[in-house]
């Protein structure tokens, strides 16, 4: 499937199914509205799935892994190195997200899109790009040609999903470093200041965080990146991590697969997917709000709710495999929960 033939099959939300949900919701022996937002994620994944009939979701969290050039400008608290012995650690089901997925019953498959050495470890997706990307404070991360690969892997990796029956999607991404060019995406497409949308990233102190913003500033006055053209954008100073997640959120779109969407790094992606195709908006389900500034600013601009406030900035898919039991929980009420009429309630 092309970019083109991806975005024409994505089309809005079905109204019918989100009324007859919405009905059914009014319809059950408690309080009107009194399940709050968790009822409106609800009709909405309705929409996406063109049916209140609702079943359980067959999970799965895809984590694009993959190195940024700019970290050779001090930018993080550890090496690159990091990068590849993370990623290995998630074939190895020793990574945080593999517990919460676990708890929450979803597969992890990490995704090499652009790690910065071979990986040789069983358990691993190789959809290698480039070995990382160019250091975005000096010239453009990557050619407009690897940012269309990256995105068509994430569309094709979608169709493969389906294939196997699964029906909801975490993006996840691991990449010392992404939280940089992940600040130039959220400035370039906002228009926010680029101090407002740059944080700790890993854990680095104040002054670092000044100079990373100054990088940041630089990458952006040096590339000029179109904001009117999203994948300029990711060319100039994004990475393959950030344009397979949009491409994953195009794809699920496309195909009607809700597609949950993490912290600060996928909110950068889901603002380059929106860039591309304004329509996928309303097929993306937010999960919480990052501790990095830059993903309210995000979530805010896009208008993409978020349901969980923990402060946390981990990254992998975590926040969002977080989200899972709370739709797994709503949809069973939604399925499970008697009306009024069933109990003879006036």
């Amino acid at each position: 499937m092309t970019l083109s033939e991806c975005c024409m099959q994505i089309q809005p939300l079905d109204e019918t199914a989100m009324q007859a949900a919405q009905q059914h919701w009014n319809q059950l022996a408690k309080p009107l509205h009194s399940l709050g937002r968790l009822e409106d994620m609800i009709v909405q994944l309705a929409g996406i799935h063109r049916s209140a009939q609702l079943e359980q979701r067959k999970k799965v969290v895809l984590i694009f892994c993959a190195d940024n050039g700019i970290v050779e400008e001090g930018v993080t608290q550890t090496g690159q190195e990091v990068t590849a012995t993370v990623a290995e650690n998630f074939t190895k089901g020793i990574a945080t997200v593999n517990s919460l997925a676990q708890v929450c019953q979803a597969d992890v498959m990490p995704i090499d899109i652009g790690i910065a050495r071979d990986m040789t470890c069983n358990g691993i997706i190789n959809r290698k790009i480039a070995y990382g990307t160019k250091n975005f404070a000096k010239e453009p991360a990557m050619t407009r040609t690897e940012v269309e690969q990256a995105i068509l892997t994430g569309i094709q990796l979608v169709k493969e999903q389906k294939e196997q029956d699964y029906n909801l999607i975490i993006t996840g991404e691991m990449g010392i470093g992404n939280t940089s060019p992940s600040s130039a995406v959220a400035a370039v497409l906002t228009g926010a200041p680029v101090e407002g949308v740059t944080g700790i990233g890993s854990g680095i102190p104040s002054e670092r965080v000044r100079h990373k913003a100054e990088l940041i500033r630089q990458g952006i006055e040096r590339n000029r990146p179109n904001p009117a053209d999203a994948v300029d954008v990711l060319a100039k100073v994004g990475g393959p991590e950030l344009g397979a997640m949009a491409g994953l959120m195009l794809g699920g779109a496309s195909l009607r697969i809700p597609v949950v969407v993490d912290g600060f790094i996928a909110g950068a992606a889901a603002a380059i997917a929106i860039g591309i195709r304004p329509g996928v908006r309303d097929m993306l389900v937010g999960s919480h709000s990052s501790f990095e500034p830059g993903h309210r600013i995000l979530m805010n601009h896009l208008n993409i709710p978020t349901y969980l406030d923990l402060g946390l900035r981990l990254g992998e898919g975590t926040g969002a495999v977080l989200l899972y039991p709370l739709i797994d929980a709503s949809v069973r009420i939604l399925t499970e929960m008697r009306t009024l009429k069933e109990l003879d309630i006036n």
